[in-house]
């Protein structure tokens, strides 16, 4: 009998399983030393100032992958789109559909909230990843760098 794949929304309980989602894609992406986010602070910005979203993937009711994601706002189209900060699906359960799956989640949601856009970012050694995305339509916007500032240098920076 074929597994069955279902999703369902992070609740404030599920906050460590949340973080535990995150370390392991961390690790996968060799980041792990990246990580500084702990219970606290994810329960804080995820489920009190609902800055972001998370879902998770269940395969016969096993959480086996978790998207994170948040609105963010396109200009020149108007209106908001969604920010997919992460998409995780633990190895063994890869190959099976569910990340084909989890994108058309998310692409439902950002169509019934009526968003123009949908966007991720993807590690240039990512090669799978990369081409399961442009298997899709979707479209590598090589044009543009991302700038970050953190830590220390946004600290000075505000003051």
């Amino acid at each position: 009998m074929k597994p069955e794949l279902t999703f369902r929304y992070a609740t404030r309980e599920d906050t460590g399983l949340v973080l535990r989602f995150i370390k392991e894609l961390a690790d996968y992406e060799k980041m792990s030393d990246d990580v500084v986010a702990d219970e606290k602070t994810l329960e804080y910005w995820i489920f009190d100032k609902q800055k972001a979203e998370v879902f998770f993937a269940l395969e016969d009711g096993k959480e086996v992958g978790f998207a994170l994601y948040f609105h963010n706002f396109s200009t020149f189209v108007g209106r908001a789109g969604i920010y997919l900060e992460d998409i995780y699906i633990k190895p063994e359960y890869r190959g099976k559909g569910y990340g084909k799956a989890m994108l058309k989640k998310i692409a439902s949601i950002a169509v019934e909230r009526g968003c123009g856009r949908l966007e991720w970012m993807c590690l240039n050694w990512n090669k799978p990843s990369i081409e399961f995305y442009q298997s899709l339509g979707a479209i590598p916007m090589s044009e543009w760098t991302v700038y970050r500032i953190s830590g220390d240098t946004l600290t000075s920076l505000a003051e």
